[in-house]
């Protein structure tokens, strides 16, 4: 990967609704391999996929918590089980791996503290061998970044 995959990377990132055209535009090359240059960078997995940044809380969903779970064990078995069911919980939008005191970090979308209490009693507390449960809910947001921070 180049400085241009990376000029187009930080672009798509800007806005991914971007045209070939004014994405070239912008990188300053021609439509053509700049159009072979996004496709590559899909095709080795650099480009993930496209999505729409939304609102949390004009959908509803106005309360964002920070779960830190310890797993009471930790063995391999634990870990996948603990993990895998994680992945299928959609009120979890982000799960970490952590350093330190937690063993995870998660990032939890509810619409508000009652349905912060369903989703630990009927989701969270249904996982096997989860030792504590530590939350701190957000009451702003300072900075929220979709586009990677320059090479340095």
């Amino acid at each position: 990967m180049d400085d241009k995959d990376r000029q187009i990377i930080r672009e798509l990132q800007r806005d991914g609704r971007l045209t070939n055209q004014q994405l070239s535009e912008r990188v300053n090359l021609s439509p053509s391999p700049c159009l072979r240059r996004v496709r590559n960078l899909e095709k080795a997995g650099v480009i993930r996929g496209y999505t729409a940044l939304v609102d949390e809380a004009e959908m509803g969903l106005s309360m964002t918590a920070f779960v830190r779970i310890t797993l009471e064990r930790h063995t391999e078995e634990v870990s996948r089980n603990f993990e895998e069911s994680v992945r299928h919980i959609e009120e979890i939008q982000d799960c970490y791996v952590m350093a330190g005191g937690a063993d995870y970090l998660l990032r939890v979308l509810v619409a508000d503290l009652q349905a912060y209490e369903r989703f630990v009693r009927q989701k969270l507390h249904r996982i096997t061998s989860i030792a504590s449960i530590d939350t701190g809910f957000a009451y702003g947001v300072v900075k929220r970044a979709t586009v990677f921070p320059r090479d340095q």
